[in-house]
């Protein structure tokens, strides 16, 4: 990509992205905006590793989305498990982009992450997810927890 820096920038940039979209557009239509742009990262992700509706296990998926946006990867985060029951699949995260540099007690959901993370899991299951983030390191959880609820 680039000869001299490679492909990687800090994370001080992407957050100064994040902020800047929420004061242009507000926190909702920024999140939205976030959200839909994770998607589209996921499903590229996806495609990459060639897992586009070939999955049929959680567990398959952890290794691949390790390497893939982990610390041999992208560096996105690393997900430590994902769970599924009753049609809700459930993602383990830590060291998540989104919750990096914030102060313990932040507001910060996972924006770009959660989204990043539901569009691999739409490719690799071919179902559409909503997903939302029920517990955060911000606010004393050991994980970034994101439930996606199967919707289609």
């Amino acid at each position: 990509m680039r000869p001299e820096l490679g492909e990687f920038s800090s994370i001080v940039c992407f957050k100064a992205v994040v902020v800047g979209t929420e004061e242009a557009l507000g926190e909702k239509a920024a999140a939205i905006a976030l959200i839909s742009a994770g998607r589209n990262r996921g499903r590229q992700i996806a495609e990459q590793l060639g897992i586009k509706g070939t999955s049929d296990s959680c567990a398959d998926l952890v290794p691949l989305l390790q390497k893939a946006l982990g610390k041999d990867g992208t560096r996105l985060c690393i997900i430590d498990k994902i769970e599924e029951l009753n049609d809700v699949i459930t993602v383990y995260c830590r060291e998540t982009i989104c919750s990096a540099g914030e102060p313990e007690g932040s507001p910060r959901k996972l924006t770009f992450t959660l989204g990043a993370i539901q569009g691999v899991l739409e490719q690799a299951f071919g179902k559409r997810l909503h997903g939302k983030q029920t517990e955060s390191v911000l606010r004393g959880s050991s994980h970034d927890v994101v439930a996606f609820e199967v919707i289609g």
